[in-house]
């Protein structure tokens, strides 16, 4: 059963760090594009990042490039998002996802599995 669980959230102020993780079990990420979504109260949920089954391809999206890193540690089978130089604006529920279908996406209906996310309060 494919299970992915996220962790790290928290509350910062604006300027602040954090790092999600995202812990997957039932396969392996080696065959999957991984990506982190965000779901801000009210809006609906957008891509964050994405990388691909190699790591080797990337995308993010405008609004946190150069700010947020997304990366994986095939041994531990975990997917992180490091974020830093935190805004209000990147107030969300932050989801990890899995796609079994494409190579590399930002979009949420290329994505079939999905973790229960974790929350980032960013106060100014």
């Amino acid at each position: 059963q494919v299970q992915l669980v996220e962790s790290g959230g928290g509350s910062v102020q604006s300027g602040g760090s954090l790092r999600l993780s995202c812990a997957v079990s039932g396969y392996t990420l080696k065959k999957y594009c991984m990506g982190w979504f965000r779901q801000a109260p009210g809006k609906e949920r957008e891509g964050v990042a994405a990388i691909d089954s190699d790591g080797v391809t990337i995308s993010y999206a405008a609004s946190v490039k150069g700010r947020f890193t997304i990366s994986q540690d095939n041994a531990k089978n975990t997917l992180y998002l490091q974020m830093n130089s935190l805004k209000p604006e990147d107030t969300a529920m932050y989801y990890c996802a899995a796609s079994e279908w494409v190579i590399i996406s930002l979009g949420e209906s290329d994505f079939g599995y999905w973790g229960q996310g974790t929350q980032v309060t960013v106060s100014s």
